[in-house]
Order: structure tokens, then C-alpha cells, then sequence
């Protein structure tokens, strides 16, 4: 029976025959401290700060639709993205 390999194993290959064929290792992307500051700052507030500031009827519209689309994808049904 034939050994089964893992996707990561093809990926690791395919790293090494390019950085081989490029002569150098490839490096990762260095992210840019002060744009990950502001996402983090950002990021945290996002859903806290969107919830504040609606009304408790427009919330309970939101769950309604989200509970909609969940049982209509459980069901294979499609919904309009008019209806709610």
C-alpha cells in the first residue's frame, strides 16, 4: 500500500527546488510594526463599538437573518439577500 504524504510535504518541496533554483532562501515578508498597531486598535473596538451603536430592534433583525441564513445553508436552500 502506498504511504500517504502531506499537503505540507509538497508545499516543503516546492520551497526548497525554489529557493535551489534561486540560488538563496527565500525570507518571510517583515510586517510593518505601526500598521499592525493600528489594525490591533481598530480591530478590538470593531464589534463592541458596532453593537453600541445600534438599537436593541436592529441587533435582533441581524441575529434573525444570521439564524436564517445558518438553517438555509443546513438545508441547501438559497436565500434572496432581499430577504429578512
Amino acid at each position: 500500500m502506498a504511504k500517504r504524504v502531506a499537503k505540507q510535504d509538497f508545499a516543503q518541496n516546492a520551497l526548497r527546488v525554489v529557493e535551489i533554483s534561486t540560488g538563496e532562501p527565500l525570507k518571510p515578508k517583515e510586517k510593518n510594526a505601526a500598521a499592525v498597531a493600528l489594525g490591533k486598535l481598530g480591530g478590538f473596538k470593531g464589534g463592541k463599538g458596532r453593537a453600541a451603536s445600534m438599537s436593541a430592534d436592529r441587533r435582533h433583525e441581524i441575529a434573525e437573518q444570521a439564524a436564517k441564513a445558518r438553517w438555509a445553508k443546513e438545508k441547501g436552500i438559497e436565500l434572496d439577500a432581499q430577504s429578512s
